[in-house]
């Protein structure tokens, strides 16, 4: 008899996880609450001000009105919670290895590709070196010690200049120190880099680059780069 096919994992709902967004920033920010239902009030008390000075007398004109500031209230917090939630992600991730790769890998966009693997990795000390690819050119982030990423670094730019050539590359270090970028604000400055080359070039760039680091990446995938172990001397 044939083994039978497990269901796919059902995923919450909307509002499932809009709670479990707001319990998660609740526990950073204990003043949400009140943020919210501050907006939510600032929101239906501007559609009532709307409602009078425009000289609507009728109850259910002034009701309407108040529902739609509610709304925009609605969204306010939403937007609010959003924006927290995200500050408070950076912060509870900061300094942890795989960091970068989970900052990459989401908040980039369609406009540059990148992957949560590192491309580059030191297994003793877990420094890694990330890559992407987008309208800027290539950008390669370290994370770590500038010091001992240099290595790894240098090995990865001379890796995207040999089959890109004459394509930007940029590199990018976080962390705290004065030159540093900080996790928080690696997404707004990669994307920030200028324009340099078209679509059909940017992906002519990522399969050369693909093809190359394939063999040279030493961390097969669906590894787990943090649990990568040095080689044993023999």
């Amino acid at each position: 008899m044939a083994a039978r096919t497990p269901a796919p994992e059902k995923r919450p709902g909307v509002f499932k996880q809009i709670k479990g967004i707001y319990q998660f920033t609740a526990e950073a920010y204990k003043w949400l609450p009140f943020l919210m239902i501050g907006l939510l009030l600032v929101g239906a008390g501007l559609g009532v001000l709307v409602a009078f000075l425009i000289g609507a007398t009728a109850w259910w004109s002034i009701l309407l009105w108040a529902i739609t500031g509610l709304l925009f209230g609605v969204m306010a917090s939403m937007f609010a919670l959003t924006r927290l939630s995200t500050g408070v992600m950076y912060q509870r991730i900061d300094g942890r290895p795989g960091a970068v790769g989970q900052v990459m890998s989401t908040s980039l966009g369609r406009k540059w590709q990148s992957s949560e693997m590192p491309v580059g990795i030191n297994p003793r000390t877990q420094e890694a070196v990330y890559r992407a690819v987008g309208r800027g050119g290539v950008v390669i982030v370290g994370e770590g010690s500038r010091g001992r990423l240099t290595r790894l670094v240098n090995e990865e730019r001379a890796r995207a200049q040999r089959v890109a050539h004459g394509v930007p590359v940029t590199v990018l270090y976080v962390g705290h120190d004065e030159d540093d970028v900080q996790l928080k604000n690696l997404a707004k400055t990669v994307k920030a880099i200028p324009k340099a080359i078209d679509n059909r070039t940017m992906a002519a760039v990522i399969k050369r680059i693909d093809s190359v680091s394939a063999a040279a990446i030493p961390i097969p995938k669906g590894i787990d780069p943090n649990r990568v172990r040095a080689p044993r001397p023999r």
